[in-house]
C-alpha cells in the first residue's frame, strides 16, 4: 500500500498548480495574437535566493518600501514555490503599427526609439507597449483564478518580480511574482 503524507501531497499539489498556472498564462488571450510572455517556477533553494534579493532591494529603498520588501521576502520563504510571469514591452507587429499613443509616444516607432536609449527605472524596464501590459494583466488574472479554484493560496507580488528582474531570472521588462502555499491559513493576507 502506498502512502503519501499530507505535507508531501500539498507540495506536489502546489508544484502541479504552478505548472498549470503557467499554462493558463500561456493560453490567456493576447493582443494582436502576439505572445511575449515568459514564465518560470522558482522553488527549493532558489526561494532563498529570491527572498535574499528582495531583502537587498529593501536595504536600497526608502523605508516605506523597505518594510514591504522585507515582509514579502518572508512570505516567499514560507511558500512552496513562486511562479514568475513577465513580459517584454516591445510594440506588437511593428511592421503594421497601431500607433495608438497609449504608451506616451505618438508612434510605435518612437516607442522603439525611446526603448533603444537605454531608459531604465528602478525596478523595471520601459517604456512598454500598453498591449503588452494588458497581456500581462490578463495572464496574471487567468493564473491566479486557476490557483483560487484549486484552493491554493497565492498573492501577486511586485516585490518578488522586481527582485527576479534584478536576478535576471527572466529576460523581461516587467515581472510579477506569485508565491503559492498550502497551509491552514493563508500567509499572504492579514499580514502586518
Amino acid at each position: 500500500m502506498a502512502r503519501l503524507k499530507s505535507e508531501e501531497a500539498a507540495k506536489e499539489a502546489v508544484r502541479m498548480t504552478a505548472a498549470m498556472m503557467a499554462a493558463s498564462a500561456r493560453t490567456a488571450p493576447k493582443g494582436r495574437g502576439v505572445d511575449a510572455l515568459e514564465t518560470l517556477i522558482v522553488d527549493a533553494d532558489d526561494l532563498e535566493i529570491l527572498a535574499s534579493a528582495m531583502e537587498r532591494k529593501a536595504q536600497a529603498g526608502p523605508s516605506y518600501l523597505s518594510s514591504i520588501f522585507n515582509r514579502d521576502a518572508n512570505n516567499v520563504r514560507d511558500s512552496s514555490c513562486v511562479l514568475l510571469i513577465g513580459v517584454v514591452g516591445l510594440p506588437k507587429k511593428v511592421e503594421e503599427p497601431l500607433d495608438c499613443g497609449a504608451c506616451g509616444y505618438d508612434t510605435c516607432g518612437r516607442l522603439l526609439e525611446a526603448r533603444g536609449q537605454g531608459q531604465r527605472a528602478k525596478d523595471f524596464g520601459g517604456p512598454i507597449c500598453i498591449f503588452q501590459a494588458l497581456d500581462l494583466g490578463i495572464a496574471l488574472g487567468s493564473a491566479v483564478k486557476l490557483a483560487a479554484e484549486l484552493n491554493i493560496d497565492n498573492r501577486l507580488m511586485y516585490t518578488a518580480g522586481a527582485a527576479a528582474k534584478e536576478l535576471r531570472l527572466l529576460d523581461c521588462d516587467v515581472i510579477i511574482g506569485i508565491p503559492l502555499s498550502v497551509t491552514g491559513k493563508s500567509p499572504y493576507f492579514d499580514r502586518r
